[in-house]
């Protein structure tokens, strides 16, 4: 049987539009569903993929929201469900089907959950006090509460905890406790809610043997989601509240007289569910085999990793059949903006919307979010100067660059055929055979860092196989070849040998570069590349004419992307997200103090020292060859009389990576590492903490 996948990703609040950490998220599930459907597996079947999302449309924020702009619940979450597509079209992500909690498929499921669960003994119903708001005539969640901190006296602090000393408490222990909604001084009133018993032994029990399946969640999350599952006292796992008094915009509780919502949380993940139910039955499938067949994989974010790794598996175990638990969970960090939080008043977030807007290449964002992402639960950073850097340096000057190297040629010299065969005297056949052996034989291990999420890691390498298609080019020279009518058969196998190289790199690319890859298939005049398809080469067949596919950022498009104004007298435009800047310009500098302008002109990168060399003739200098994640630099250091080369390699250093190069008696020195010395005897190589990466920036 073929592999068979459910993937989901977290679901939005049907309550605003996109921003850049749910785009973040549907760009790391799209690339590993595409990569997912590249694959054949040994029966010769692809694999079977249904990737579905859907709008989070319940619950009292969604109501008060409404109510505020006089419209219904209904129109609302209709009106930002019409703006989604924009956005995933946009940025290329495709789902199978997206779908909202406010459907009869999510209706007949929550309640039929809610209804297995109570017929298993989870459920039971205890009374509650809450604070009642006699205005609005409506149970006030915490977020909805303002009053005094019991603990330090702070004003205005929320109904769980205290901003000012961190302080949580109960919102009962509020003083002088406020409705934000309507001013009002708020009442206690009791009410009866129904409960998920969580904290059956039965139920921790089997939430203990789903989190200690192997491969089944990142270590972090398990150690995580074991804390609450073990906690004592005051920290000790809690039985779920599941259920919420009127007025609400939610699904009612079942088979009771009395008007009971479930709690918002419950039906959203239900949700996943309804969605895959309906793409069924648009496909024709059978929902309940297809649930059964599939591997059922969730990628979220890391702050709601609570309701994913506790309730929900518990939730599904003790419904029964059909339900069955997630066999994966797939959580991440965030993204912020130059080192800073997203933040719209400090000018530190992206707009996805403004990005497409600004016609920003789509496939520039997915590219870099990959290259930043792994499989650990990391938070990301958006740098403007690393994004241009990164996207112009590895998809113009690299990748695309061995295409454009060649294509004219071939349309020009040789109608666009490529080589019966590549078999010339010149080594052009044993330089390719050797690069695309190399090629091929990653397959599988690039593929295994795809599988994994370990996207970063996958894009490095690819980028590596560049750098050599490249020399490749730089070392046979086709425009060199062009000149010589005798080089004519050399000409055509530099070129045939070059685009298969770009063909491969294709393949490798096309779950993060869907659009260029499609453009790319055209330009080849071949159908969909799968992954298999980097065993073969390409020989004896028109290509189309080449067209350029892809430009280059420019950074006038980051300063309109953060609102930034060009700044007269500046050599280089200041694209930093954070709107304060101008005003920190205005500073005078002085008594030798610099800028965060000055500093940020550094590129301070990780490096790791591959290779360490005594240089003949030298009395103070090692020949360092440096690993900077993308690339390799050789750079002489003064350090010989502090370390015995042997010893330095495979050790992290710091190197100034936007120093221009120079030219030593040596050799070119490309770089330069960071070293301490004080009065004393004794040279120290500057050293990052354990666990940092080559090409990680330092600031």
């Amino acid at each position: 049987m073929p592999r068979k996948l459910f993937v989901t990703t977290a679901l939005p609040y049907a309550n605003g539009a996109f921003h850049i950490g749910h785009i973040m998220e549907y760009i790391q599930a799209d690339i590993w569903v595409r990569f997912q459907r590249m694959q054949v597996d040994e029966d010769g079947l692809p694999r079977e993929v249904h990737f579905v999302g859907a709008d989070d449309a319940h619950g009292a924020p969604i109501m008060l929201k409404a109510e505020a702009e006089g419209v219904t619940p209904e129109h609302l979450i209709k009106r930002i469900s019409d703006e989604r597509p924009k956005y995933l079209k946009g940025f290329h992500i495709e789902f199978d089907n997206w779908h909202s909690t406010h459907s009869p498929e999510n209706t007949a499921l929550s309640q039929d959950v809610f209804r297995r669960l109570k017929t298993a003994g989870l459920i039971y119903s205890k009374p509650v006090e809450q604070f009642y708001d006699p205005v609005k005539g409506m149970y006030l969640a915490d977020r909805y509460l303002k009053g005094e901190c019991p603990n330090c006296g702070a004003k205005d602090q929320y109904g769980d905890a205290c901003e000012n000393c961190s302080s949580v408490y109960a919102a009962t222990a509020l003083k002088n406790p406020y409705s934000t909604l309507s001013g009002a001084k708020p009442v206690l009133k009791t009410s009866d809610h129904f409960f998920f018993k969580l904290s059956d032994p039965e139920c921790k029990a089997f939430v203990r043997q789903w989190l200690e399946k192997p491969d089944r969640l990142q270590s972090q999350v398990v150690n995580k989601a074991k804390e609450w599952l073990d906690g004592e006292g005051d920290k000790a796992l809690a039985d779920w509240d599941i259920s919420r008094d009127p007025p609400y915009f939610g699904i009612r509780v079942p088979d009771i007289a009395e008007e009971k919502y479930l709690y918002v949380w419950l039906d959203a993940p239900i949700g996943y569910l309804a969605s895959l139910k309906n793409y069924c039955a648009k496909k024709g499938l059978d929902f309940e085999k297809t649930l059964n067949e599939c591997e059922q994989i969730h990628f979220i974010g890391k702050d709601i990793i609570y309701f994913h790794t506790l309730f929900w598996p518990a939730m599904l175990k003790f419904a029964g059949a059909p339900y069955k638990e997630p066999d994966h969970v797939y959580v991440h960090g965030f993204i912020g903006v130059s080192g800073e939080k997203m933040s719209k008043s400090r000018g530190t977030g992206i707009d996805p919307l403004r990005y497409l807007e600004l016609g920003m290449n789509p496939e520039w964002l997915r590219y870099y979010i990959a290259a930043k992402l792994n499989g650990a639960v990391e938070d990301i950073d958006f740098n403007p100067d690393d994004f241009v850097a990164r996207v112009n340096s590895d998809l113009i000057g690299k990748y695309i660059n061995i295409a454009s190297r060649a294509a004219g040629f071939l349309s020009k010299r040789f109608g666009g055929l490529l080589a019966s065969e590549i078999d010339s005297e010149s080594g052009v056949k044993e330089k390719l055979k050797q690069l695309t052996d190399d090629l091929a034989a990653s397959k599988n291990e690039i593929g295994e860092l795809y599988e994994a999420r370990e996207f970063g890691k996958a894009l490095r390498k690819v980028m590596a196989f560049a750098d050599e298609a490249n020399l490749f080019v730089d070392e046979t020279k086709p425009w060199e070849l062009a000149k010589h009518h005798d080089k004519e058969r050399e000409l055509h196998e530099v070129c045939t040998a070059c685009i298969n190289l770009f063909r491969v790199l294709t393949i490798y690319l096309k779950p993060v570069l869907p659009k260029l890859a499609r453009d790319v298939e055209t330009f080849l005049n071949v159908p969909p590349l799968s992954w298999r398809d980097a065993d073969s080469l390409l020989l004896n067949h028109k290509i189309g004419n080449y067209k350029h596919l892809m430009t280059r950022v420019e950074e006038k498009q980051l300063d309109a992307l953060f609102g930034i104004e060009s700044v007269p007298q500046v050599n280089a435009p200041q694209r930093h997200a954070e709107k304060q800047q101008h005003a920190a310009k205005e500073l005078s500098v002085s008594d030798g103090m610099i800028s965060i302008d000055d500093f940020n002109k550094l590129d301070l990168r990780v490096a790791k020292i591959v290779k360490a060399e005594h240089v003949e003739g030298a009395d103070k200098l090692l020949k360092l060859t440096l690993d900077l994640g993308d690339s390799t630099r050789t750079v002489f250091a003064g350090i010989k009389s502090a370390y015995d080369p042997a010893k330095l390699e495979g050790q992290l250093a710091v190197v100034v990576a936007n120093l221009a190069p120079r030219k030593m008696k040596f050799g070119v020195s490309e770089g330069m590492v960071l070293a301490a010395s004080g009065e004393g005897p004794g040279i120290f190589l500057i050293s990052p903490g354990s666990g940092a990466q080559p090409g990680m920036r330092i600031k």
